[in-house]
């Protein structure tokens, strides 16, 4: 019996940390990096690049949550980026590198509102979570050379 598969996508700043991040994570059995979230149909990353679109770059996964739970992913998204910088994380600035978690389901929703909530309510950080919580919409694979970047690299991290 074939156990059943789920999706998630998130924006967490330049891709490809983000997705060497959950690539490594046991149960996320697939990952692509992409674009999702604005207004433009097959976009480009100069297009993304250019902050015309209100594109986010986005990880996009398929897990198995017998393996890996959506709250783990969420656990992992929300420790390894800044959610109270508006469109940047680090010295990456736009409103392609904005926080956000695009869910696909209620359950996922929820999971994603509640995490937030009781974030900002242990204050963890000194400044409010500005972290979107939208549904997913149309996700736009990069091009092949962000794929599995780090990866390809032989790296672990955007930065040496």
């Amino acid at each position: 019996m074939e156990s059943k598969t789920e999706n998630a996508m998130f924006g967490a700043g330049c891709f490809w940390g983000v997705e060497e991040l959950f690539r490594q994570t046991p149960g996320v059995l697939e990952t692509s990096v992409g674009y999702a979230g604005g207004h433009k149909d097959k976009p480009t990353y100069q297009d993304v690049c250019s902050g015309t679109t209100d594109h986010a770059e986005v990880v996009h996964m398929v897990f198995d949550p017998k393996q890996v739970s959506y709250q783990k992913l969420l656990e992992i998204f929300w420790e390894n980026h800044n959610p109270t910088t508006y469109n940047r994380q680090g010295p990456d600035i736009g409103s392609q590198y904005r926080s956000v978690v695009f869910f696909y389901d209620e359950a996922q929703e929820k999971a994603a509102q509640k995490a937030k909530e009781e974030l900002d309510a242990q204050g963890r950080f000194s400044n409010p979570i500005t972290t979107e919580i939208v549904p997913a919409p149309t996700f736009w694979p990069a091009e092949e050379y962000h794929q599995k970047y780090l990866m390809k690299k032989g790296r672990t991290s955007c930065h040496l």
